[in-house]
């Protein structure tokens, strides 16, 4: 029997046949093969475990390795593996886990529409904002806000609405009809000058843009109520109040873009709890299957819903793999776990755990601008110099030193350059967490110096 082959020997296999998301070769060099997941922990080729310090992409909140969640697409692959979906067919788990979802939603929402991710969701909201208004005869109103470091996806009307340059300059021109606003981020935006509320301000940029744009012409405006792949940004308070209450004045569709913050990972089953507001549209992905198979969506409100289906002609918006059996059975099954674990309630407490940690250990670094969190979302923000708040230049590379480190150090997570971005299993054990504090710790004297 031949061994194992080593982690460098499948990389050259690798490096043979594949191209992965955001390819880039230098960076792919060093690469690790990931074998086998326990738990919070990853393993690659050559038997190293390192802590999943993101979930995978953010997605894996139940841990690696959920037998349950095994179980239940093999039941549903001998049963019914696939199914279509398309008007005239239905099968039983997408029926029920349309039924589960609007039970755990916000209460104006309770429709479904089943994608395979998130990046066809966004692209979902849009065209399905668009018929919106064209069905309520205004068909001029179809350009779509969001805000700078938003990420919504890389399909190619996502990527348009996606506040992250570098994911623009390769594939444009982009799809007219877009623009972005600031972020609220609470470390960077202004304060006013007038001693008034940051959040406020913050909102009122959207304002401004809708009366730049001119009303007539705006479909919808789509948010994470906590920006994450853009930085791990937690807005003010008062920010998605008044957001909301712009939307409702200027005639505005409020997207929510929940696919990382959904099903507790912010210590809400839902993040727009936390301000007491709902969206017309929600999206929703990754951890409604903890990322065990593919499967995303949209809700949307009564409104909306009841306007699809009393149309006298069909929406013309499809994929072959919406609500696809096996992924709503693992759906399912993943929506047990969250409920029965009480995944929004783990992730408040060891959130603030894991937040308290990171601020006592990291605060005093002179490189360290901010530590800042939501729930189970973490991240901390490098800069060379903490009074000015000024980054490093890109050519410093922060982000691969850090990550190199980090990876020394038992640790596996993203950054988006300059910010460390932490979001672990929500079942990662505290003592896990020490060690996940240990790592970021060590490798920022590692790269910076005491």
């Amino acid at each position: 029997m031949n061994a194992p082959l080593t982690n460098t020997a499948l990389l050259e296999k690798d490096q043979q046949h594949m191209i992965h998301p955001l390819h880039h070769a230098a960076g792919h060099a060093s690469g690790r093969v990931w074998v086998r997941g326990e738990g919070s922990y990853l393993f690659d080729a050559d038997g190293n475990r390192l802590i999943d310090g993101l979930s995978g992409l953010w997605n894996v909140t139940a841990g690696h390795g959920r037998q349950e969640l095994a179980d239940a697409a093999a039941r549903q692959m001998r049963e019914l593996a696939y199914g279509s979906c398309y008007a005239g067919a239905s099968n039983r788990p997408a029926i029920e886990l349309a039924e589960r979802l609007a039970e755990l939603c916000y209460p104006g929402i309770n429709n479904f529409y089943f994608t395979s991710g998130g990046g066809e969701a966004t692209d979902s909201s849009i065209k399905l904002a668009r018929w919106y208004w064209k069905t309520r005869g205004r068909p001029e109103k179809t350009k779509v806000i969001s805000r700078i470091w938003a990420y919504h996806g890389v399909t190619l009307a996502a990527m348009c609405a996606t506040g992250i340059s570098s994911y623009w300059s390769m594939f444009g021109p982009r799809i007219p009809g877009f623009s972005h606003i600031p972020s609220p981020d609470p470390y960077r935006y202004p304060m006013p000058a007038d001693g008034s509320s940051q959040g406020i301000a913050a909102a009122n940029e959207l304002e401004k843009e809708i009366l730049a744009q001119g009303p007539e012409t705006v479909a919808m405006f789509i948010a994470e109520p906590v920006q994450g792949a853009g930085g791990v940004i937690v807005p003010q308070d008062d920010y998605f109040p008044r957001i909301r209450e712009i939307c409702d004045q200027y005639d505005v569709l409020f997207v929510a873009d929940e696919v990382i913050t959904a099903f507790g990972r912010t210590g809400k089953m839902f993040a727009l709890d936390h301000y007491g507001v709902q969206p017309d549209l929600v999206q929703f992905a990754k951890a409604i299957t903890s990322g065990y198979v593919p499967l995303g969506g949209i809700g949307m409100n009564d409104d909306i819903a009841e306007l699809v289906k009393a149309s006298d002609k069909p929406w013309m918006h499809a994929y072959t793999y919406s609500g696809h059996p096996t992924t709503c059975a693992v759906g399912l099954a993943t929506l047990d776990i969250v409920e029965n674990e009480d995944f929004p309630g783990q992730a408040a407490s060891k959130g603030e755990y894991l937040l308290e940690k990171l601020h006592a250990e990291l605060d005093g670094h002179p490189h360290v601008g901010e530590v800042r969190g939501k729930g189970m979302m973490c991240g901390v923000e490098l800069v060379e110099s903490k009074d000015s708040k000024e980054l490093y230049p890109a050519e410093w590379g922060v982000g691969p030193k850090m990550t190199k480190a980090m990876i020394s150090h038992g640790l596996f997570t993203r950054m988006r350059s300059e910010v460390v971005c932490i979001a672990p299993p929500l079942t990662t054990e505290e003592s896990t967490l020490d060690d996940i504090v240990s790592a970021v710790r060590d490798s920022v004297v590692d790269v910076f110096g005491e």
